[in-house]
């Protein structure tokens, strides 16, 4: 060792970066060719004072530089924005995800065509609903009993309900079943009993009431006198009697109602008759229970015939 020379193996002659240094380099240090655990760094170390301010920095092996891009005072950095906000748009192969098109690479703007079919179709859908939903409640109506519902008797039960408008049309003479006229005053259809010609064994009952009646509207084609038929059941031991009205109008003759058979027995029917004047063309012709009448008998058929001339009951 000469004086003045501390030697190579002095811990200062082993610094790393005595290569950035005057003095190492005039001693021979040299940057590490495995840049001390930092890859690539070779490429980046620099003299003190080689590097100049402005220069493009050395790009690693296989990649490429980007010019930085100087912006005015006060001015951020292009090179430093977000992609989307890159003057004349995005980087090329880079376009910002677009709302509506999933988040995905590449997405498409909202499909508003797509959009505006689908709520026309939901609206009618609505639409739609609301008018099957109305038609329903008609039917239902009618289905419940409505004004349109007919009533039907069943055997061994009784009826309140008032027969069908259709009912209350006028009719030519001839038979008429008593259960499909209109009724009032607490008459009611019943099958209780058997023997009825009507149609479905059915007649009228709870004629006892005073107000209880039947009223035929009927047709006919010229006035005078026709004889009004009543086929009827009475079980009672004393005759039945009834106030027949025409046209609004009591008549003063009452038909005879007498019981011809076996006492208790309603299934036994008989006939009797009145005669009345009848105007031409549209009459109204019932039968009532009155004041003081006697109406113990039920109902089967009424027959409105010329003068003289009888059913086949």
């Amino acid at each position: 060792m000469t004086p003045g020379d501390n030697g190579a193996s002095t811990p200062e002659d082993d610094d790393p970066f005595g290569y950035l240094y005057a003095d190492g380099q005039a001693r021979g240090a040299q940057p590490p060719s495995g840049g001390y655990g930092y890859p690539n760094s070779v490429n980046r170390v620099r003299a003190v004072g080689e590097r100049q301010y402005g220069q493009q920095a050395a790009a690693p092996y296989g990649q490429q530089t980007v010019p930085p891009q100087q912006g005015a005072y006060g001015q951020p950095n292009a090179h430093y924005q977000a992609p989307e906000t890159f003057p004349g748009g995005p980087p090329a192969g880079r376009q910002p995800p677009q709302a509506g098109g999933g988040g995905g690479r590449g997405g498409r703007g909202p499909n508003t065509k797509g959009l505006l079919i689908g709520a026309i179709a939901v609206v009618a859908a609505v639409v739609i609903g609301i008018g099957v939903a109305m038609l329903n409640g008609n039917g239902d109506d009618k289905a419940d009993g409505g004004p349109s519902a007919s009533a039907t008797g069943s055997a061994d039960s009784k009826e309140s309900a008032s027969p069908s408008a259709s009912a209350t049309a006028a009719t030519e003479p001839g038979v008429q079943d008593a259960a499909g006229l209109p009724r009032a005053g607490g008459a009611r259809v019943s099958t209780e009993f058997s023997g009825a010609r009507a149609d479905g064994g059915k007649y009228v009952d709870q004629m006892s009431q005073v107000g209880a009646s039947v009223t035929w509207k009927v047709d006919v084609p010229k006035a005078g006198t026709y004889d009004l038929w009543i086929r009827y059941a009475n079980a009672e031991k004393d005759a039945a009697s009834a106030t027949t009205v025409v046209n609004g109008k009591p008549q003063s003759y009452k038909p005879d109602l007498k019981n011809y058979g076996k006492e208790g027995d309603w299934n036994a029917w008989y006939r009797s008759y009145v005669s009345l004047q009848l105007e031409e063309g549209t009459n109204t012709v019932a039968i009532t229970c009155g004041q003081g009448d006697a109406c113990h008998f039920n109902l089967d058929q009424l027959a409105l015939l010329e003068e003289g001339q009888k059913p086949d009951w």
